[in-house]
């Protein structure tokens, strides 16, 4: 039987800790034994005419607990403490996925709590960190897009990304096509079994010089599978109207406005599926579902392999120990009177 007590710290035998219950007791009965029935020795420091206080007195007065101490990690020892060392052993490949995000002003509007983009980054993030086995990019868009993070295994720089974005540093506008087409290109090249790219919009194209349907037909030209999300409530939202000198943006009531038709056209024509999140719940779902319909089909093999560590408690006890006796015989002895 084993236990784990932290990390990768485990006892082989852990019924050997039963035995450090018995210290106190015996203890107790040692004691008990002195008070009733007396001691017949005087034990007095080697070299020490009265019972001044001296270094020799207090090295004394610690011979007991440290003996007690060194029966404690022999103790220890018998438990058998090792070190656990796990190596896992991944056969097969995960899939390549790019994330292709919004960065328009739109993307500031406060049907989420506390705004689109800050759901969308969180939301992303969780997704992010349930696919282990992935490649995963990002691309951003707004008027313009570039790719913020190529495919990486590397998924913590991966979400220090996802939660840096901020919008107005795109010029303003929604270029889905140009957003989509930067992500193709990032993907085609690659060798992985399974494409996917995940399209999150709040918004209708307008700008861009590559027409979204341009940038689908690649995407199925070269097997990336694209699922869109429409993230907005339905009817009107409090959204960012128009930008100050100093950066600042104005809110007013707008009127929700997603391409629902073509987004649908982009998933149906690549294989894909397209969702419409009106909320922070929905979106999760969507991820969620999207995370249910990829697996990454992998074959985990763990091999463990354990370091013995009780010679550290063994070594120590015994040496303990001897210094003991070796004081007990010298420094300090027991004189009958």
């Amino acid at each position: 039987m084993e236990m784990k007590l932290f990390n990768n710290f485990i006892l082989h035998d852990p019924w050997w800790l039963l035995l450090l219950g018995l210290i106190p007791l015996l203890i107790w009965l040692r004691r008990s034994r002195r008070n009733k029935h007396g001691t017949n020795a005087i034990e007095i420091p080697l070299g020490v005419g009265t019972f001044r206080k001296s270094w020799r007195m207090i090295m004394y007065s610690c011979i007991e607990p440290l003996f007690w101490l060194g029966i404690g990690l022999l103790i220890i020892a018998m438990a058998r403490p090792q070190s656990e060392h796990a190596e896992e052993i991944v056969k097969g490949e995960g899939i390549d996925i790019f994330l292709v995000m919004d960065l328009s002003s739109s993307m500031l509007a406060k049907d989420f709590e506390p705004d689109r983009l800050e759901v969308s980054k969180r939301v992303a993030v969780d997704f992010v960190s349930h696919r282990t086995y992935d490649r995963i990019g990002l691309t951003v868009f707004a008027g313009e897009s570039y790719t913020q993070c190529p495919l990486t295994n590397d998924h913590e720089v991966l979400k220090e990304y996802l939660m840096s974005l901020e919008c107005g540093a795109l010029e303003d506008g929604t270029a889905i096509g140009m957003g989509l087409a930067a992500a193709v290109n990032r993907l085609k090249d690659s060798e992985a079994k399974s494409k996917v790219i995940v399209l999150l919009t709040d918004g209708v194209n307008n700008a861009g010089y590559i027409r979204p349907a341009t940038a689908a037909g690649l995407a199925k030209e070269f097997g990336i599978k694209v699922y869109t999300i429409g993230v907005g409530s339905y009817g009107q939202a409090l959204s960012p109207v128009r930008r100050r000198s100093n950066g600042e943006y104005m809110f007013g009531i707008t009127n929700v406005e997603i391409d629902e038709e073509l987004m649908r056209k982009i998933a149906e024509d690549t294989g894909g599926k397209y969702y419409r999140a009106i909320s922070e719940e929905s979106l999760k779902e969507v991820y969620n579902e999207i995370d249910r319909l990829e697996k990454t089909e992998v074959e985990i093999t763990v091999y463990k392999r354990y370091v013995e560590l009780y010679y550290w408690p063994l070594i120590a006890g015994f040496s303990l120990l001897l210094v003991l006796f070796f004081l007990r015989s010298t420094v300090v002895r027991t004189l009958p009177y």
